[in-house]
């Protein structure tokens, strides 16, 4: 029997080479851009089995054979039941564990080191009159205190890679469990002021929700050390950006490590500055794009993720990393 995928948006749409190299199982591959030809999309989608997608504007038509709405990364605080047949599952992809945990090991060892300013300085003045062990020593790793919030995937894999480095762990999550051997200790929401009075790296992994959203705000940074430093992988809403910014413009803390933004490129914006603070402004502080994850080998487990969920509902298996269900 001949399945229908529907590989729908830019991010999508160009991966159907990569999918008929790893199914296998019978699909037909479809592919359309909703932004771009709408009538494409209304025209495929009632045919679809399955999708593969992000966020695509209401209204979506009726879809009465859709069994899956796969995501290629892992946010879904874009997507409604509503919009989804019953019954349709709609699952995530992570995948990302590795690259991101790799980001956060190299932002403290960075903000320990400071290789990139020493690399500078003595490109800009060479020895400077100062011999070999006469320049300005530096940090370590080993023996610092690495807080994860928003302990999962992600967190695991920072916490056995800072125990690598001979650091503590500890972490906080949503779930009751017992303290995984990675960790020192683990905690709910309620250890988050522990957290950050004992870690010299505050981490944050979390998901954003009504939760989670300014979790990281003034009282949180008041409780931290003054030489801490907070990395954002998770969401940046998560962190209060005024808290954020005075924290950093006061020098209330050693600095931050920031992945993720209040503000995002838009259509008629395409190049706004990420936050409305100066944070490029200061010193203390790392930026990047959103890119923590972002590389050739991550991208490519996730898409033979994807496939291999596609070939599951095909056999009449339960994909996997199912994170709701259709409620249409």
């Amino acid at each position: 029997m001949t399945h229908t995928v529907l590989l729908a948006g830019k991010l999508s749409m160009h991966k159907g080479d990569f999918l008929r190299k790893h199914l296998t199982e019978d699909w037909r591959i479809e592919t359309c851009d909703p932004a771009e030809d709408r009538a494409a999309f209304e025209r495929l989608a009632p045919e679809a089995d399955a999708m593969v997608g992000g966020h695509i504007a209401a209204p979506w038509p009726a879809m009465p054979k859709l069994k899956l709405f796969q995501i290629p990364f892992t946010g879904f605080d874009f997507l409604k039941p509503e919009v989804l047949p019953a019954g349709c599952l709609v699952c995530n992809t992570y995948e990302h564990e590795t690259s991101i945990a790799e980001y956060i090991l190299l932002g403290m060892l960075e903000s320990e080191i400071g290789l990139a300013k020493t690399s500078a300085a003595f490109r800009a003045k060479s020895w400077n009159g100062k011999g070999p062990a006469q320049s300005p020593v530096h940090g370590e790793v080993r023996g610092k205190t690495v807080g994860i919030v928003g302990y999962g995937h992600i967190g695991h894999e920072v916490a056995v890679r800072a125990r690598a480095f001979q650091a503590r762990a500890i972490g906080i999550g949503r779930r009751d469990r017992e303290t995984p051997p990675e960790l020192d200790w683990y905690g709910k929401a309620d250890r988050l002021q522990d957290l950050c009075a004992e870690a010299d790296y505050v981490v944050v992994c979390a998901p954003l929700n009504d939760d989670t959203r300014g979790m990281i705000g003034a009282h949180q940074f008041a409780a931290m050390k003054p030489t801490a430093v907070v990395i954002n992988v998770g969401r940046g809403p998560i962190v209060d950006e005024d808290a954020l910014y005075e924290a950093l413009s006061a020098k209330r803390i050693g600095g931050a490590v920031i992945d993720v933004w209040y503000n995002y490129p838009t259509p008629d914006d395409p190049s706004p500055w990420p936050s409305k603070h100066p944070l490029q402004e200061l010193d203390n502080i790392i930026m990047s794009p959103h890119n923590s994850g972002w590389t050739q080998e991550q991208i490519d487990r996730r898409w033979t993720f994807v496939a291999a969920n596609l070939d599951r509902l095909a056999r009449g298996e339960t994909p996997l990393n199912k994170v709701m269900e259709g409620a249409g």
